[in-house]
């Protein structure tokens, strides 16, 4: 079955150009300007951007990923894609092993349906001193055999570890889970900067939400955030939901990482897309009040209600950024963190027919993933 869409406004790596692309298959075939060949399903002048791709997910709609339960998961996939994001992450928190493996093989379920990329755990080799709002409980030393059990419960799905590089273990575990195929990524740190430049060097390649769970920058004293901007090995996630982050911190951040290492996440929870109120995460309660979660007991701010429509337009409106570069930050770029710059990411000729159909407002009129519209225009 072939499809074309016409009349669009397609945002691609180098513009904004009015044209028409066709789809066969799943697949993007041709990328056209102008006028379409032949008649088609018309945009009416409305963006066509690639799906977005949220590598740091925790659920939403009432579905909690680290609870692993697949029914209630599913709920929290449909509601992100609604929203535009068609590749996404599901990510745990600090845990007992046993709960961890037990939701590790619960996922995997849904990573082999096609509904997830993949799993983060997000924890729990995390220091205590910056662990945010995971239990402090359940945090450990790293153990690289360990992690490998985790591995092992995730039938090959796993693909991203958040760990800080200072705890005892740690260095030998990144190399552990780099050489699993896992990625590993740095936060929830109080490393200084050369520990997190250790980091680096045995395989880190992400930063886990820059900025938040990590030491302040110091001009005597850099520590982690520094290390991790500036190296070019690194891509940094950023939370832009104007709570976590400051705008100005985000371009900040954005000009000194570029458009290539600056991957957009939501950090999103259980209680996206529901109303405010209290909301358990894990065995920690938390409060949502106006969007902003918190933990009743210490008031940390405990993860968003984000989803990434809302990120690309605070992308553009706040932020500053061009439609191509907050496609980039939104798509490309946590695409080729993920390693899947070669199929998804970007409007082309050749990739995967992920998309989303924005009005002038920049507000979701519509959404592909694989060909099929989840929501048609």
């Amino acid at each position: 079955m072939s499809i074309t869409l016409s009349d669009a406004r397609i945002v691609t790596p180098d513009g904004v150009h009015d044209g028409w692309l066709t789809i066969e298959d799943g697949r993007i075939t041709h990328v056209g300007q102008g006028a379409a060949p032949r008649a088609g399903h018309s945009l009416g002048g409305r963006y066509v951007v690639p799906g977005f791709v949220d590598i740091h997910n925790h659920g939403g709609a009432g579905g909690s990923f680290p609870e692993g339960e697949p029914e209630t998961a599913r709920d929290a996939i449909a509601l992100h894609q609604r929203h535009g994001t068609t590749t996404m992450m599901a990510s745990l928190v600090s845990g007992a092993i046993d709960d961890l493996s037990r939701a590790a093989a619960a996922l995997a379920e849904l990573c082999e349906d096609g509904l997830l990329a993949g799993i983060h755990f997000e924890g729990p080799y995390i220091s205590k001193d910056r662990c945010g709002a995971h239990d402090p409980q359940a945090l450990r030393d790293p153990s690289p055999a360990e992690f490998a059990g985790l591995v092992k419960a995730g039938r090959g799905h796993v693909r991203m570890l958040t760990i800080a590089p200072e705890l005892p273990g740690a260095l030998d575990t990144i190399r552990e889970a780099v050489a699993s195929g896992v990625i590993a990524a740095l936060g929830h740190s109080d490393a200084t900067f050369e520990q997190t430049l250790a980091g680096i060097d045995a395989g880190a390649s992400v930063a886990t939400h820059l900025y938040n769970a990590l030491p302040p920058l110091g001009h005597r004293a850099p520590g982690p955030i520094a290390a991790l901007l500036e190296d070019e090995r690194v891509t940094v996630e950023l939370i832009n939901d104007g709570v976590h982050v400051h705008p100005a911190m985000i371009r900040l951040a954005y000009e000194v990482a570029g458009p290539g290492r600056t991957a957009l996440i939501t950090d999103a929870m259980v209680a996206t897309g529901l109303p405010d109120g209290v909301y358990m995460l894990g065995t920690m309660a938390a409060n949502v009040a106006n969007g902003e979660v918190r933990l009743i007991e210490g008031g940390s701010i405990a993860g968003s209600t984000l989803t990434m429509d809302v990120a690309f337009r605070r992308a553009v409106r706040e932020v500053g950024l061009t439609l191509p570069e907050a496609v980039q930050v939104t798509s490309a770029t946590p695409a080729r963190a993920l390693g899947l710059g070669d199929r998804l990411g970007t409007v082309a000729a050749g990739l995967l027919a992920d998309l989303v159909i924005l009005d002038d407002e920049l507000n979701v009129a519509g959404v592909m993933r694989r060909g099929a519209w989840i929501t048609e225009p």
